[in-house]
């Protein structure tokens, strides 16, 4: 593994090529995570891919005139000082709110990275390039917010935060309160058998607490 100081202005570029290209699929599958149940933050997501994939072939074309076709491999796992991601984009289903944090990091780390970048070449096209890519970053919160002041308008909003907490209901409230209905069930239906049929309260509490240590044991 390289420490980025080593990294040579051809390494650099390929990395920055590999970053974009990363970037803009991480935020494809955001978008197709999110398509059904918040489509408007969907769209927004769709057009910070397009601008990943500007800001690539932007790299690319620079990285031919310098270097030729042969484009190394390389990642960020192989470099020294990058934040490891967690697979977001897997995660199904998304949570909006933890989306839209992760790619304001993502943004974050991808402007860290062109400072750095500038800081280490000599080429005077590369260096303008990788100046301009860092603030084309850093103004993409401004452009994510400019898009969703576009796209996610008060009643795509409200939509969006009705359909958040449907999801919440679904996935938390709802098998909770199925499990606390079939827990219950599974739990006074022999206590009340007991009861009925021994007409002893010392026999029906033991009953409860085996049926108690049982349902305990069963849910681990």
């Amino acid at each position: 593994m390289k420490r980025f100081a080593e990294l040579t202005e051809q390494e650099i570029i390929a990395l920055a090529i590999t970053n974009e290209d990363e970037d803009s699929r991480i935020y494809r599958g955001f978008a197709e995570g999110l398509r059904n149940t918040y489509p408007a933050s969907a769209k927004v997501f769709d057009e910070m891919a397009e601008e990943e994939v500007r800001h690539r072939t932007m790299l690319f074309d620079l990285y031919r005139s310098k270097f030729g076709e042969y484009l190394p491999l390389i990642r960020r796992q192989d470099v020294k000082g990058f934040i490891q991601k967690q697979p977001l984009w897997l995660m199904h289903p998304l949570n909006l709110e933890e989306v839209r944090k992760f790619a304001e990091n993502m943004e974050y780390e991808a402007a860290r990275f062109y400072r750095r970048a500038t800081e280490t070449t000599r080429d005077t096209s590369v260096r303008q390039l990788l100046v301009e890519l860092a603030e084309a970053e850093v103004e993409h919160e401004s452009l994510a917010h400019k898009l969703g002041q576009q796209i996610l308008t008060p009643s795509a909003r409200a939509k969006e935060d009705e359909a958040a907490r449907r999801v919440f209901v679904l996935q938390y409230v709802q098998p909770g309160l199925a499990g606390l209905m079939d827990g219950s069930v599974s739990t006074l239906a022999p206590l009340f058998a007991a009861a009925f049929a021994t007409h002893n309260t010392w026999e029906t509490f033991l009953v409860g607490l085996a049926a108690s240590v049982g349902a305990g044991i069963s849910m681990g």
